[in-house]
């Protein structure tokens, strides 16, 4: 029986506490850490930026734990290395572009293949893997959870700044990742042999140089029997954290009970949720209409109501909701902040206090 075991990626950046701006020790802060268990350390895309990834999980409980120790694993280390974590989508100062005479073969190919989409990188972001039977299990996965994907990141929009200015965008980082020619909602699939030649016609083209950059926001794991979604801005607090990893294992449980949506609706309320967060308006991704995007939220909560009740999960998620409806997301809370400055140290605080 598939209990839909959870595990999480959290992607983080590298500051400099006196310029406040991303610095390049990833590899320094990877080498010093101490991840205990079923932790692990890795890198990222640009060496400003580290990620750490919990074991798999087969309760809240258990996941709000290893979530909670891997922020202070790299906490930790970071202090050691001169650094700090900052858990937000983009940096608020400066750029994270390669840094002169980096060797990463692999970002040299991107690089290379891709061209400027590489430059001004530094996109941190949560990745969710519940755990699935079978690739078309995860398909149909990707299926069910194409209509909630702009209401996940509107939940978890953490990004309104970039190089020192607001870009009027609560997920600037989730309109620098859609520049990529694989990425944002995964089309509709048929099944694992529609999956397979789309993505074989994709690395033909070169518009992926391989699997590994499949950048939909949903997609079958090339290393792990899951469903990953990678819709969602890295969140400020551990406590967002496990609360959209919930949300995100019970789409996959529920059956859907709405019709297919289309694509180009469907990416208008991405935009939407993009721009807005949660705070603002939301676009209904089958009729483009418009409503308080906290509304949309909470028929999320109702759709996978009977999944959240099941695992004891539903009263928490629910104060998670009232808690946003009366702090804002990240971004309503990066806002704020009256400089980039005071902004970076609050970040460094926040994510230094929920580990």
């Amino acid at each position: 029986m598939n209990h839909y075991t959870v595990g999480v990626e959290q992607e983080f950046l590298l500051v400099d506490p006196d310029s406040r701006r991303p610095v390049a020790l990833a590899p320094r802060v990877r080498e010093i850490s101490r991840a205990p268990g079923d932790l692990d350390v890795q890198g990222e895309l640009t060496p400003f930026q580290i990620e750490i990834a919990t074991g798999v999980t087969s309760s809240f409980d258990e996941l709000s734990e290893q979530v909670r120790l891997g922020r202070r694993v790299l906490v930790d280390a970071a202090d050691e290395t001169g650094c700090r974590l900052v858990a937000t989508g983009m940096p608020p100062i400066g750029e994270a572009g390669p840094p002169p005479g980096s060797d990463d073969g692999r970002y040299h190919r991107i690089e290379y293949s891709h061209r400027r989409l590489v430059t001004g990188t530094g996109a941190c972001g949560l990745h969710v893997h519940v755990g699935v039977s079978s690739s078309s299990e995860a398909l149909a996965a990707s299926n069910k959870l194409r209509a909630w994907l702009p209401t996940l990141l509107a939940l978890s929009a953490n990004s309104p700044y970039s190089q020192g200015e607001d870009t009027g965008y609560a997920s600037w980082r989730s309109m620098v990742w859609s520049r990529w020619p694989v990425s944002g909602p995964p089309p509709f699939w048929h099944g694992p042999a529609d999956y397979d030649r789309t993505v074989e016609a994709l690395i033909s083209s070169e518009a992926l140089m391989d699997r590994a950059m499949v950048y939909w926001d949903v997609r079958p794991s090339a290393d792990h029997p899951t469903v990953e979604v990678r819709v969602a801005d890295i969140p400020q607090l551990a406590t967002e954290v496990v609360v959209l990893a919930e949300l995100v294992r019970a789409l996959v449980v529920t059956e859907p009970s709405e019709q297919r949506v289309d694509d180009s609706v469907l990416r208008a309320a991405y935009w939407r949720a993009s721009r807005d967060g949660v705070d603002g308006l939301a676009a209904d991704p089958h009729t483009g209409k418009l409503s308080p995007a906290f509304d949309r939220a909470a028929s999320l909560v109702e759709h996978v109501a009977v999944a959240l009740r099941d695992r004891g999960t539903l009263s928490t998620v629910e104060q998670q909701l009232d808690w946003l409806r009366h702090n804002g997301c990240g971004a309503a809370r990066q806002r704020r902040y009256p400089d980039p400055e005071s902004l970076v140290d609050m970040l460094i605080a926040r994510t230094r206090e929920e580990t």
